[in-house]
């Protein structure tokens, strides 16, 4: 697994892989008063902050977001 700083990718991409991860996540989106732009705001903001990162599996070639602790469990899994 590979972090990718949230900097190097296309605002567009970036956007399009925090709204995924929001709907996937079970966010209510459908709420009055926190829709999809108040979740995926929150969302950035987490990721800025260095509480979540982007990796990319060169195994599955896809890109996710993952928590700090869920990444470093996955790296020790895989032992480095």
């Amino acid at each position: 697994m590979i972090e990718v700083p949230h900097k190097d990718i296309s605002s567009e991409a970036l956007q399009g892989l925090l709204e995924d991860f929001v709907t996937r996540q079970g966010y209510d989106t459908t709420d009055v008063e926190r829709g999809l732009d108040d979740w995926v705001q929150q969302v950035s903001q987490q990721l800025v902050q260095g509480q979540l990162s982007i990796v990319f599996d060169p195994v599955t070639e896809s890109v996710t977001i993952l928590t700090r602790q869920e990444y470093k469990s996955r790296l020790q899994e895989a032992g480095f």
